[in-house]
């Protein structure tokens, strides 16, 4: 029997969430000449964006992620340096958004497409049909 692949895990490292083997990304989040997103899955053919405007939703989930980075590093600014100046905490948020910005872009994706989309389902059969050349490479 074939081990299977953890939805965590394949979040965590961008892989398709039908097959979990295939990247639907080429390069890092913060990579600048070879950060593109895929159409469809090397390894099974899935198409990521599964009607047009799909990816809309991922709006929402990336202003959540957003919210819940800033809060917590305006929190952490306060606790650390007790300021009063609202130019810090302006200052917090912007950073915060823009060095998070292309970490949030890819992982509300890849979260719409693993957690929050019913009609994404994984498919063992294209982690049995791996030979142990192909496994050791994943």
């Amino acid at each position: 029997m074939a081990k299977r692949t953890p939805k965590f895990s394949a979040l965590v490292n961008g892989k398709c969430p039908k097959c979990r083997i295939g990247k639907m990304y080429t390069g890092s989040a913060y990579s600048i000449r070879n950060n593109k997103e895929r159409i469809l899955c090397p390894h099974c053919g899935f198409r990521f964006q599964i009607e047009p405007g799909y990816f809309y939703a991922a709006m929402y989930v990336s202003y959540a992620m957003s919210v819940v980075e800033i809060l917590t590093f305006v929190y952490i600014t306060y606790q650390i340096t007790k300021s009063e100046s609202i130019g810090v905490y302006i200052g917090v948020v912007l950073v915060t958004i823009l060095l998070l910005a292309p970490f949030n872009y890819r992982y509300s994706r890849l979260l719409l497409l693993h957690y929050l989309t019913p009609k994404v389902k994984y498919d063992p059969k294209y982690e049995a049909m791996l030979t142990e050349e192909e496994r050791k490479a994943v």
